[in-house]
């Protein structure tokens, strides 16, 4: 029970930290800040693979999934806003 406790507290203090740090940022370093947020959820995608190629609970199994697709959309999504953003910084006739 105090293992899940610790984990909850610790996941609470990381959203609230990850929160006022993403409030702080001028909106100049968002995209560089996105592309290297890209890495890291790369680097969760292999992780969750990883957990969920374990013999596990069923609970352990749906949350690797649930993490493999949310970093899966997370990764998408930022590489997208990056090439739109990279796009805005050509001249108008070249494509």
């Amino acid at each position: 029970m105090d293992f899940y406790f610790l984990m909850i507290f610790i996941f609470v203090i990381a959203a609230l930290l990850g929160f006022e740090l993403i409030t702080k940022v001028p909106p100049t370093l968002h995209t560089p800040l996105m592309s290297g947020s890209n890495a890291i959820s790369g680097i969760t995608i292999v992780g969750a693979i990883m957990a969920a190629q374990e013999n596990q609970t069923v609970f352990a199994q749906i949350i690797a999934f649930l993490a493999v697709a949310l970093a899966t959309i997370n990764v998408i999504g930022g590489y997208m806003v990056t090439d739109r953003m990279l796009g805005s910084f050509k001249k108008k006739g070249k494509k």
